[in-house]
């Protein structure tokens, strides 16, 4: 079984890279899909309305969205509660498919959390950062929160250290897929 991390800074283009790279050659484990889950379940809201004093849990990333402007250490908080959840799913997830040939992992802060070693292949997904900020504007983000979650990753040049494939996706989804290809066709 081949294991593939696809890693990036925040708004790089990970979520297209990793789908394009696991189409039709693998399952597909998204750190990002499992914590939005993860907020999909009354029994977590419940856990992090409880961790944080949030009242209405219905409104639950608004409410903790202000907690981290106001104190950013309730980012390290809430991050010991998800790292440890998302973990497991990924675990689970290598269990279940376990016979597969190729497995792949898109997971944002995988240098950060030094899960390096279990991955045989790492690809990192580069971006400017004017052109990350722009994507991330067109989902809806600020420029505040956009600065607090990109201040929490690692500079781009110690994240390449680390990784076996640097793509830079600063130009158009045609030109990402023909760079992406180049590289899977050594794992198929």
């Amino acid at each position: 079984m081949i294991k593939i991390g696809i890693t990036g800074s925040l708004a790089s283009g990970k979520t297209t890279a990793s789908k394009f790279l696991s189409n039709k050659r693998g399952p597909l484990f998204s750190a990002d899909k499992t914590v939005k889950d993860l907020y999909g379940k009354a029994s977590f809201r419940s856990l992090i309305s409880k961790k944080f004093n949030i009242k209405n849990d219905n409104q639950i990333k608004k409410n903790l969205k202000k907690l981290i402007f106001n104190n950013i250490n309730n980012l390290k908080k809430l991050e010991k509660i998800i790292h440890p959840l998302v973990r497991k799913k990924m675990k689970h997830f290598t269990n279940k498919y376990k016979n597969k040939k190729t497995l792949f992992y898109e997971i944002p802060l995988l240098v950060e959390s030094k899960l390096m070693k279990y991955f045989n292949v790492i690809i990192f997904i580069k971006s400017k950062k004017k052109i990350r900020f722009k994507r991330f504007k067109l989902k809806q983000g600020d420029k505040k929160l956009f600065n607090l979650l990109d201040s929490k990753q690692f500079d781009d040049k110690k994240k390449v250290k680390f990784c076996d494939y640097v793509v830079v996706n600063d130009k158009n989804i045609i030109i990402l897929k023909k760079k992406l290809k180049a590289i899977i066709v050594n794992y198929e």
